[in-house]
């Protein structure tokens, strides 16, 4: 039958996941890193996903598709098992096993913070400032100091460190920091970055911000796991 029915484009879908939270009846799942409509006959076609979309990914059309089925869904619904996760791997409870107090390595003394400018947020940060001259600049997902337990010592030493999250903050960073590049003698960029999907925002406006300043700049970008791990 031609029914309406959500289509989402992959192009502008950034796998925040609102609109599989915001799907009542499981229609949307998140499949590597991007929402995906997982079954005609599961869309009601009333588009409560849409104003979850922070992207505009989603809108309506009129195509061949399943009837909605009502009684599908509750079933679903219904399983002893429970439904895998559909939402943003950002949002995917997980707990990490981690060495007892007893057994953890002693640290002799206070270790010092490596942070060398206030402040720190990519929002609150002027767009030129002195400590920006010669700068090898650091820009950090929030979560990252938080997973890697020496993020000081391994990434923020000798470094100005701006730190941001795209998701909480919903802004696009990447005109700012292209001023910031712009403005100022900035040597290197290094972009610290967690796995979730949504952190590709931070990193993509990174690299906006490079290429829009017109600056040859050396760069890299560097990947951490959920529990702590150095990705790439």
């Amino acid at each position: 039958m031609i029914r309406k029915i959500i289509h989402i484009d992959e192009e502008k879908c950034n796998g925040c996941g609102a609109c599989a939270n915001a799907c009542h009846e499981g229609a949307i799942g998140m499949v590597d890193g991007k929402a995906k409509l997982l079954r005609d006959d599961y869309c009601d076609g009333l588009g409560d996903c849409l104003p979850a979309c922070p992207t505009g990914a989603i809108t309506f059309v009129e195509r061949e598709a399943a009837a909605y089925d009502e009684q599908a869904v509750l079933e679903n619904k219904k399983k002893e098992q429970p439904a895998p996760f559909m939402g943003c791997p950002g949002h995917a409870v997980k707990a990490f096993q981690r060495r007892a107090q007893a057994e953890a390595p002693v640290f002799r003394g206070e270790a010092e913070s490596q942070l060398a400018q206030w402040p720190c947020q990519i929002k609150l940060a002027p767009v030129k400032a002195p400590y920006f001259q010669g700068a090898k600049l650091l820009i950090a997902a929030d979560c990252t100091a938080y997973a890697y337990a020496r993020f000081h010592e391994k990434f923020m030493r000798g470094k100005v460190t701006l730190v941001g999250c795209p998701k909480l903050d919903s802004v696009d960073y990447s005109e700012k920091l292209t001023q910031i590049i712009k403005e100022n003698d900035i040597q290197s960029v290094t972009v610290a970055r967690m796995e979730v999907p949504c952190c590709g925002g931070l990193e993509q406006a990174a690299i906006t911000a490079l290429k829009d300043s017109g600056k040859f700049i050396p760069w890299q970008v560097v990947t951490l796991s959920t529990d702590g791990r150095i990705l790439d």
